[in-house]
């Protein structure tokens, strides 16, 4: 056996090993469709951080009202981002059968669906919007400029919906450069327009929160017309017409997009219960979490990259009736996302101290994140693992299990859990410093127990067999 099948060699559906030359191919066509997601996640991560750090030159009171709207906008899209979900999964499957025309026909009543899903959401958004933040913990400090921020991006809900259906149908048949190109755009359009607008430069007024939420608005709308623009192109391989919906279309997208919106819930109900147990610890805890924070939202935009590739991937192959190359695009996008694991925790190894300072100088909360990062490191491997295992199980439209693991895991263990360390050991162990690692802990242990079970759903293959349409 050649030194490249003992490292990164994989079998297929009967158990059978890949041969070199296969297996080239296979890593050679994940890689094509991996690395433009993968730099657009990390690039997205970078520009979000800048965004943050423009924001806050006005002020904490600025910082609190434009992180107040984003729990509520991220809950008001998980009926659209369940809807992509299907998207992909369908149009992969039909660009795996040949069937452009499918693949177009879905596209079409994707985006006449989410049309109705993004009018109602800026209905929502603009008119409810004081409601919403209030809802989302605003106080009189707060209230009026997190209302101004909301109203002023909700306008920009629509065409952000379209977005995300056209980058999703995009996906499924591999065309991630041009998602790549069209987020890394608009935040680039977004953090321009923040520069000029917040606090009035080049002649342009200072608008303050209502500049920076215009800046977002304008970067949304752009991405939005890109893409339009790439599907109204001749000789591409979507182009737009008038829906006709059949039922076939409809029972997929409605079997992957329900289950997928459940998975969103409880991954929302865990984060938001998760952040306020970690408030109630003290200021200096919080902070420091969510500073490693950024560093796991990092390494998730990077494993999620893998997976991107693995669900249009093994979406093609099923389409094709290709178990086989299914399930060793599984074991590849699996591998790949392990060196990716690993060359994060190099980084992370031996520059802990740097990445806290680009954060605070405090040397307490500088401490808190050194010791949080050393299990960070731990997890990464697991972490990116249950990332790519559930961008395979999508592929297949096993979203089903999924959300299951979302729910015993984010929703139930990992708060228990948090609660557990964070609380009462930490109160009988105070030398262990499980205020500030207790968190990590339980995300540890997430990783390693999501991993384990997706991992064992992969590899007991029931996912080739599933019918979409």
């Amino acid at each position: 056996m050649s030194l490249f099948q003992k490292l990164l060699g994989v079998k297929d559906h009967e158990g059978k090993p890949v041969d070199d030359a296969t297996l080239k191919q296979l890593y050679r066509k994940t890689l094509a469709i991996a690395w433009p997601s993968t730099v657009e996640g990390a690039l997205l991560s970078v520009i979000s951080s800048v965004d943050t750090m423009m924001v806050g030159t006005l002020g904490a009171a600025a910082i609190a009202a434009v992180g107040l709207t984003n729990q509520p906008r991220m809950i008001m899209l998980v009926l659209a981002q369940a809807l992509c979900i299907g998207t992909t999964a369908l149009c992969a499957r039909r660009k795996g059968a040949h069937d452009q025309a499918g693949a177009n026909s879905c596209l079409n009543q994707s985006l006449a669906i989410i049309t109705v899903i993004g009018a109602v959401m800026t209905l929502i958004g603009y008119f409810g919007a004081e409601w919403l933040m209030k809802m989302g913990g605003a106080n009189e400090e707060t209230l009026e400029l997190s209302v101004a921020y909301f109203r002023i991006i909700a306008l920009g809900f629509l065409p952000s919906c379209w977005q995300l259906c056209i980058c999703a149908a995009m996906r499924a048949i591999g065309k991630t450069r041009v998602t790549m190109t069209t987020n890394i755009t608009a935040n680039l359009i977004n953090v321009c327009l923040n520069y000029v607008l917040i606090n009035g430069k080049l002649g342009f007024p200072a608008l303050g929160v209502r500049g920076a939420a215009i800046a977002t608005l304008c970067g949304t709308v752009t991405a939005s017309f890109i893409c339009i623009a790439v599907v109204l192109q001749k000789g591409g391989y979507y182009h737009l017409a008038l829906p006709r919906f059949d039922r076939t279309t409809l029972d997929g997208l409605t079997k992957v997009g329900s289950s997928s919106m459940v998975e969103a819930v409880c991954l929302r109900a865990g984060f938001l219960i998760l952040a306020r147990l970690i408030a109630g610890i003290g200021t200096n805890a919080f902070a420091a979490y969510q500073i490693v924070g950024q560093v796991t939202s990092l390494s998730f935009t990077l494993g999620d990259g893998v997976g991107t590739a693995g669900t249009s991937l093994v979406g093609q192959s099923l389409g094709a009736k290709r178990k086989d190359r299914a399930m060793a695009h599984a074991g590849v996008a699996y591998r790949m996302g392990v060196i990716v694991a690993l060359a994060l925790m190099l980084v992370i190894t031996l520059f802990s101290r740097q990445i806290a300072l680009l954060f605070t100088t405090e040397e307490e909360i500088i401490y808190s994140v050194t010791l949080s990062l050393d299990l960070v490191i731990a997890s990464m491997i697991p972490q990116n693992g249950r990332v790519v295992h559930s961008g395979t199980l999508r592929g297949a439209g096993d979203v089903k299990f999924v959300a299951m693991c979302a729910l015993l895991s984010v929703t139930l263990l990992r708060p228990i859990l948090t609660w557990l360390f964070c609380y009462p050991l930490n109160h009988l162990l105070p030398s262990w410093q499980l205020a500030v690692l207790g968190p990590w802990l339980a995300f540890l242990l997430d990783a390693v127990i999501r991993n384990q079970l997706l991992g064992r759903r992969v590899r007991q293959g029931k996912w080739l067999d599933i019918k979409l349409g």
